[in-house]
Formats: structure tokens, sequence, C-alpha cells
């Protein structure tokens, strides 16, 4: 029997990538969205979906209790459509709500589940001011200011959750600037850009190669190095969807 995985946030830009990669490689794919008629669309990639919101912590809790999954993949965001300028500042105030008491929940349903292993998505460009380019050890820019500082709480509260609650084994995946199918963006971006297929293998080699810890998942750039993946993940940014057959391997 295949091993189950929850992905939490299956129907955004990375999930719909994520999905149809963890099927094809033999896994079973529970897809949560809070809205139900993206049922049928989690569907057709290969889901079996669930319908529920991540700040129910007691239906959560149910859905996870009852697919036993081995492993959480946490995707979840809430951004504006095209990432639109003028809505940016209230979502930041929303996205670090997911990140916070989404997380916490989701963190604690996965163990109420027996789920041991978490993969989580975190971004790559709130590092610091420092020498460049930014490791996985270098802090985060706890000392910002204004939105900036919204999303590095945000930020810093689901990588605490998902690093250092016993008896989880958590992996952070801290992305570029997304861009391809499904983001506002067709070509790279950003001070570290990452094509949108690119993370989503990030997670499935994660799920498949990690035994905890944070990862940069980002093009070469002066900004951000991301030489651990790539060491230990044996990620790549040129990893696209048709690139399925090995790379999982």
């Amino acid at each position: 029997m295949s091993e189950k995985i929850f992905v939490a946030g299956a129907s955004g830009a990375i999930g719909k990538a994520l999905v149809p990669l963890l099927v094809e490689a033999g896994y079973t794919v529970y897809g949560s969205t809070r809205r139900a008629e993206r049922a049928h669309a989690l569907e057709a990639h290969g889901a079996r979906p669930v319908i529920v919101d991540v700040f129910d912590a007691e239906a959560l809790r149910a859905a996870l209790v009852r697919i036993a999954p081995a492993a959480v993949i946490h995707q979840l965001t809430d951004l504006p459509r095209d990432l639109d300028p003028a809505l940016m500042a209230d979502a930041a105030h929303r996205n670090a709500s997911v990140r916070t008491e989404g997380t916490r929940n989701l963190v604690a349903a996965s163990l109420a589940a027996g789920t041991r292993r978490l993969v989580a998505q975190s971004i790559a460009w709130l590092y610091a001011p420092g020498p460049l380019p930014h490791v996985e050890a270098h802090p985060l820019d706890l000392e910002a200011e204004g939105t900036r500082r919204v999303s590095v709480d945000g930020v810093a509260a689901l990588e605490s959750s998902v690093l250092a609650t016993p008896g989880l084994a958590g992996t952070v995946l801290r992305y570029g600037q997304f861009y391809g199918p499904g983001t506002p963006h067709s070509g790279p971006r950003g001070t570290c850009p990452v094509h949108v297929e690119a993370a989503a293998w990030a997670a499935v080699l994660a799920l498949k190669h990690s035994q905890g810890g944070i990862f940069n998942i980002a093009e070469d750039s002066p900004d951000v190095s991301s030489a651990k993946a790539r060491r230990e993940l044996g990620w790549h940014p040129s990893l696209r969807l048709r690139q399925r057959q090995g790379a999982a391997s």
C-alpha cells in the first residue's frame, strides 16, 4: 500500500504542480482546500480532496486523524490574485496568520494523527543584512519594520513550529520569488527567483531525502545560495514537470 501524503494548500500554484509529481512517485495524495468548488480540479490532478480550513483546528485535526498520513506538506498561503500591490499590505497580515496560527494548527493535527514528518514552505528573501550570498545559517531580519516585519514574524513563527516541535521531523523550504504557470510572472524576477515547478520538485525531494532542517530553494544569484539543497536533496533549479522520470529516485 502506498504512503499517504497530506498536502495543505494543494490548489495553489505549487500544489497544482506538486500533486501530480507525488502521484507519479507512487504516493496516495490527499489535497486540502477550503473551497469546495476546487475539489474537482484536485481530483483531476490525482488527489483525494479534503475540504477544510486550517483555522478550524478541530476539523483539521479530525481530517488528519482520519487520513493518518505518513507525512504532511504545508504549502498554504493567503495572497491576492496576481499579487496586486494595492492589496499586499492587508494580505501580509492574513498570510502571517496562516504562518502562525495555521501552522500551529497543522502541526498539532499532524501529531494527533501520528504523523512525524512535515515539509513546509517558507521564503528566502527575509534574511538580515549581512555577508552574501545568504545561507541557511544566517539570521532572519528580526529588526525589520512595517510590512516586512509582519512577514518576518510570520516566517519565524512557522519555522519555529516546524523545526522545534518535539516528535516532529520538520523541513523548511525557503523558496525564492516564484515565476511560471499559475503565478503572475512568466520569467524570473526578484533577487532570488525560482520556477514554480522546480519549487514543487524541492518538496518531493525533501520528502524523500531530508532528515529535517532548512533549505534555500532558489536559482543561482549573488543574494542566496542553494548549495545545501543541491548537495543534500539532489535538487536543481532546472527541474520541471517534464523531468519526472529518475529525478525523484
